[in-house]
């Protein structure tokens, strides 16, 4: 078990080192492993979330191609203190640039597309990582593309 795969896995789910260390002993040190075994606990921690409402947030714009494509996202937390922070506005902008790329019809459409910056995750994946580092509850209320194309 090395200090980098620790530090790594800290920052990508939020867990607390003896969290990740135990993840990591379970996997045998295999990374991907103790990555899902700890995704799995934060949806399991996003679930007992479920009834609490997300009355915050934040309305994020992005404008792409020299302005010929944009989108609106509107997506929800629980207090100001976490839509104030570098990785729910980072959440917001990823996923209003994902908007742009596609024609998602539906709010499920877009959280089960693969994430442009990284095919191995999806959009849901960027939201329940914010989730376990927050703490809070974490949702896409809305979005809207723009285009003169």
């Amino acid at each position: 078990m090395n200090m980098q795969d620790i530090k790594k896995l800290r920052e990508e789910t939020g867990a607390g080192v003896v969290e990740v260390k135990i993840a990591l002993e379970e996997a045998n040190g295999d990374y991907q492993k103790a990555f899902d075994a700890l995704m799995k606990k934060v949806a399991k921690k996003a679930e007992k979330r479920a009834d609490r409402s997300t009355n915050d947030g934040l309305v994020h714009a992005y404008i792409h191609a020299g302005g010929k494509i944009g989108s609106l996202v509107h997506i929800g937390c629980e207090t100001d203190f976490v839509a104030k922070t570098d990785e729910f506005q980072k959440l917001c902008h990823n996923v209003a640039m994902q908007v742009c790329t596609g024609d998602f019809a539906t709010n499920q459409e877009l959280l089960d597309s693969e994430f442009i910056k990284d095919p191995s995750k999806k959009i849901l994946n960027l939201i329940e990582e914010v989730i376990a580092k927050t703490g809070e509850k974490v949702e896409l209320k809305g979005f809207s593309k723009f285009s003169v194309l």
